[in-house]
């Protein structure tokens, strides 16, 4: 027998925030805590009494436990996933095979009804027969793997010998060996969610079948630990705010903590993975991006809406703070059938199996601001009131992934309402299927061409015309939250690189009645027409040379500017000029041009209110913001 060949390797740990090192030996030695029994991902052997013990403490969770046993039993008749790619991706079959066996896995567990073990085990064994996961497309790959070991753990006991090694060779050639070649694993390097879902999927895969790949396990495990360090500390470092914004913290925080908690049960350890700077502070961030209307702010490549997010559940059980489970107590009341399209639905109710739901209550604070990539200012006048004022506002730059040319934009709440609004992201497909250069973020790239992405398309200001600079950044310098009023301060001037002098831009929440934009801004050398855009869905009446009254609903709010500038009040299409851009049906821009003379200084200020009533507002440097650290 050859003895196995001992090499001294470093897995990174973080503790509180900082970066060490702890030697271990070979790849086998990662594995000496592995759990010997099946299952060991996520949901250990015998741990199915604990659950169902939680789920019978609360109706909301007998609600969702019941939707996904009825939807399991909606998909006891449907054929199993084919393989069909749409564009250049395989990721939507491989989503739906992950939330297929998943549920049905869950069901069985919970069960014990064989008609979901055999309905799985017919899914499981046609995806192990693709004759690929799609590897040029890494995701595809990541979450058929994760969906094949978790079916392959959660059922071993009761799937046959030959079931058993048809996934494990599955698991083993169509995931875990193309995840070690150098033309598919640029993603161990990849600053952003590709290397968080990633090294997810494979490392599930590799847990799954250790106990017969143990050289090949190990060695994934080792180099996940060593690679999502690489995503997490960007991303979440100082504050926890995500640089790619709402949809895409749901999809990489959410595979990162499915990471760590596989790595916990499975080896007992997460390497230290939770306490990566910041990582424990994205909780937070997350819940204060959604409104009081349940929209989020959806800056970047993100949707508006997604429903119960079961990572959320995972932080408020490892921080302690209920508090975080607040918003997602009230959907939890109101869960419907949408909610079994999350493909990993049935780790709401493991994560939150030790939270008692009566402890939620509504956050002590109303405002949330952090740095990172894309650093943002989040605040309210309520936690508890659906017709609470809302406003979130972003900073950063159009270079982070899937970020847009919406430095310094915001969004807005009132009445049960959004009034200021943000587009959000176009299908990827229906670009790429046109041929548009669209992960190119450098200045000339036709990225900025795509209608929904460019400046003119955000509420901020433009200069002639122009596009922001795509390298510029911007910091939340400035915030507070002192008695009734909230505030945040931006400096723009580097996204106005030849553009203007300078451009100071803050906004906030004032007596927890109404919004205020102040704009500060110094010309360039040349005489320039600037342009201050809003988007919104409701409905637009140029009141006077100050006042616009925008209308949805049967609600009214009031769009008040105050300068000493001369501007001119106007109104302009979101018609899309080219064939590949989605239309924009039931949305205006409104706000105002004014023409600077060469090195003019000027102040603008702009009120959202109900009722108009609104009080004078000093220059910015007398704002009384803090720095943030």
């Amino acid at each position: 027998m050859k003895k196995a060949l001992l090499i001294l390797i470093t897995l990174p740990l973080f503790i509180s925030g900082r970066l060490f090192a702890q030697p271990v030996s070979d790849n086998n030695q990662v594995l000496k805590t592995l759990k010997q029994d099946h299952p060991r991902l996520l949901l250990l052997k015998g741990e199915e009494r604990a659950l169902l013990a939680q789920i019978k403490k609360y109706p909301q969770w007998q609600t969702l436990h019941k939707l996904i046993i009825d939807e399991c039993d909606q998909l006891l008749d449907s054929a199993p996933v084919e393989r069909v790619k749409i564009g250049k991706r395989l990721l939507d079959k491989s989503r739906e095979c992950l939330r297929r066996v998943f549920m049905l896995s869950y069901a069985y567990r919970t069960t014990g009804d064989a008609k979901y073990l055999a309905r799985a085990e017919k899914e499981l064994l046609a995806v192990a027969a693709f004759e690929d996961w799609n590897p040029t497309h890494f995701l595809d790959v990541a979450e058929m793997t994760m969906a094949v070991a978790i079916g392959y753990d959660w059922l071993f006991d009761k799937l046959s010998d030959p079931t058993r090694t048809r996934l494990r060779e599955a698991i083993l050639t169509k995931g875990i060996q193309p995840s070690m070649d150098k033309n598919y694993n640029w993603f161990v390097s990849a600053e952003h969610n590709w290397n968080q879902v990633c090294n997810a999927g494979i490392t599930f895969g590799a847990l799954a079948i250790a106990e017969h790949e143990p050289a090949i396990a190990g060695q994934i495990v080792q180099r996940a630990v060593e690679s999502v360090p690489k995503a997490m500390l960007p991303s979440y470092k100082p504050d926890g705010a995500y640089p790619e914004g709402f949809s895409y913290w749901g999809y990489g925080t959410s595979f990162n903590v499915l990471l760590i908690d596989a790595l916990q049960k499975a080896l007992g350890t997460d390497f230290g993975l939770s306490g990566s700077d910041g990582f424990l502070k994205t909780g937070s961030f997350m819940q204060h991006l959604v409104g009081p209307t349940g929209l989020a702010h959806n800056w970047g490549d993100s949707g508006l809406k997604e429903g119960l997010t079961p990572a959320l559940f995972w932080f408020a059980q490892k921080t302690g703070d209920p508090t975080l489970l607040w918003g997602q107590k009230a959907l939890l009341s109101a869960s419907g059938k949408i909610e079994v399209k999350n493909r990993i639905l049935p780790a709401l109710l493991i994560w939150g199996m030790q939270t008692e739901l009566s402890a939620v209550h509504a956050p002590a604070r109303r405002f949330w601001a952090g740095q990172g990539p894309s650093p943002v200012a989040l605040m309210r006048s309520s936690w508890e009131k659906p017709d609470a004022v809302f406003l979130g506002v972003k900073a950063g730059s159009p270079a982070v992934n899937h970020a847009h040319m919406d430095v310094g934009s915001f969004v807005m709440d009132a009445l049960g309402e959004r009034w200021a609004m943000d587009f959000g992201m176009q299908d990827y497909n229906s670009l790429e299927s046109k041929g548009v250069d669209l992960w190119n973020r450098s200045q000339d790239s036709q990225r900025w061409q795509v209608f929904r992405l460019n400046n003119l398309a955000h509420n901020v200001l433009t200069f002639d015309g122009q596009l922001i600079n795509a390298k510029g950044f911007a910091t939340i310098d400035g915030a507070t939250e002192e008695g009734r009023n909230r505030m945040a301060t931006t400096n723009l001037s580097e996204m106005y690189a030849g553009q203007a002098k300078a451009v100071k831009r803050g906004l906030g929440i004032i007596d927890e009645r109404y919004v205020v934009v102040r704009d500060e801004v110094e010309a360039g050398q040349k005489e320039t027409v600037m342009r201050w855009n809003m988007l919104t869905a409701a409905q637009v009446r140029i009141v006077d040379g100050k006042t616009v009254e925008l209308s949805q609903n049967g609600k009214k709010m009031l769009l008040i500017f105050h300068t000493q500038t001369p501007i001119s009040i106007k109104t302009w299409p979101t018609t899309p000029e080219h064939d590949y851009d989605a239309p924009n049906p039931g949305t205006t821009f409104v706000g105002f041009e004014a023409k600077l003379p060469a090195g003019s200084r000027h102040t603008f200020t702009t009120y959202l209110s109900e009722s108009g009533d609104v009080a004078p507002v000093k220059p910015l440097a007398d704002w009384p913001v803090k720095p943030l650290k």
